[in-house]
């Protein structure tokens, strides 16, 4: 079984930044695809991106260039650093992961696609 814990979400304001983490037991991140994933109130839950056991990165279009997924397997923590922070970015943000590969990169990654979830985390951007 699979546990992810997040951190680091916080209030700040448009233009700002902010990097969250996540937690994993056991050594995941070397053999499982790991994604992140938003939610805002009202909305349906929709990808953000996701990185490869092998480090390999997609992102939404909606974030490219300015959010970036990376991970520290040593520390079993995967990362999110959120730049140039919009209040349309306002959501709550979880990680999640699955086994081995990744689901295909020419669609957005589906909630569907992972089996195991964080709790989240809340991020609030003011303008």
């Amino acid at each position: 079984q699979v546990q992810l814990v997040e951190s680091g979400g916080g209030s700040v304001q448009a233009g700002g930044s902010l990097r969250l983490s996540c937690a994993a037991s056991g050594t995941v991140y070397n053999r499982y695809c790991m994604g992140w994933f938003r939610q805002a109130p009202g909305k349906e839950r929709e990808g953000v991106g996701m990185i490869t056991s092998d480090g390999f990165t997609t992102y939404a279009d909606s974030v490219k260039g300015r959010f970036t997924i990376s991970k520290d397997n040593a520390k079993n923590t995967l990362y999110l650093q959120m730049n140039s922070l919009k209040p349309e970015d306002t959501a709550m943000y979880y990680c999640a992961a699955r086994p081995l590969y990744c689901p295909s990169a020419v669609r957005r990654p589906r909630p569907g696609d992972f089996n195991y979830w964080g709790q989240g985390t809340q991020v609030t951007v003011s303008s």
